[in-house]
């Protein structure tokens, strides 16, 4: 299927790279409109290069998502530009893993602005203007960490739970303004992210292949995710193949946990 989202306009976080970036590849080649937005520029820049060769409009819009004040730059450039934006893919996100004793509160603070404030600042931006526009599309990427508990990453399961429970709330009070709000919750994904099993095996004195394999044999499947499955996802809760689906969290983590 081709074109799915003709016509649409969306918002992408964390779209210079790894998931986001993926998301946006697949937007594009299913006809939507895309904004992209990250820290970092050149980043960004890269990645609208590569995005060009589609025929949609693919603008760039730097923000830091830890800044109150920033986010709503963001949103409010972005609306000025693109007055029908109907998709917002919330997926910027970090992650600090430590002990929990050993957590910095600055730390937590910061992950709770990046993966939560952050997410519940733009959804309400974005949802203020989808009621005006009568349609539209939130997409939260979680993670298995906001359902599930794991140990040395506190602030990061505590941010994702608050997106799981952000989805849920905000889906049940929009239900009957055609506005779909939903979560995908990938398990070990291969981005620039799993380099924290890097770190993670020099503190416990193994090689980070050894600590790879311990992590793949969880999975049923036997390996980690690729940006693109989690992609699939998004294009298809974007659609108007999901519009009688809100308030859903998704989860995609090759077999953990089943059910």
């Amino acid at each position: 299927m081709t074109n799915r989202l003709e016509g649409r306009t969306a918002l992408i976080t964390g779209a210079s790279r790894g998931i986001g970036f993926s998301i946006a590849e697949h937007f594009a080649r299913q006809g939507a409109n895309l904004i992209l937005t990250a820290t970092n520029e050149a980043g960004l820049e890269a990645a609208k290069t590569k995005l060009d060769e589609f025929d949609v409009e693919v603008s760039t819009v730097p923000a830091d998502l830890s800044d109150i004040d920033d986010i709503d730059r963001l949103f409010f450039t972005v609306l000025e530009q693109h007055p029908t934006l109907d998709v917002l893919v919330n997926n910027a996100g970090i992650h600090i893993g430590k002990p929990f004793t050993e957590y910095e509160i600055s730390e937590f603070d910061l992950v709770m602005q990046v993966n939560l404030r952050a997410v519940f600042q733009l959804t309400q931006h974005a949802i203020r203007h989808m009621q005006k526009l009568g349609r539209g599309k939130v997409i939260n990427v979680a993670s298995t960490a906001g359902k599930w508990e794991s140990p040395n990453q506190a602030a990061y399961n505590i941010s994702k739970h608050g997106v799981v429970a952000l989805t849920r709330c905000v889906a049940l009070e929009n239900a009957l303004n055609n506005i779909n709000v939903n979560a995908i919750c990938p398990g070990i994904v291969e981005t620039d992210m799993i380099s924290a099993l890097d770190k993670a095996a020099e503190k416990i004195g193994v090689s980070p292949e050894e600590l790879r394999n311990t992590a793949q044999e969880r999975i049923p499947m036997g390996r980690f995710l690729e940006p693109e499955e989690v992609a699939h996802i998004a294009v298809y809760l974007a659609s108007d193949e999901s519009n009688g689906m809100t308030g859903q969290t998704i989860t995609i983590s090759g077999g953990m946990r089943m059910g």
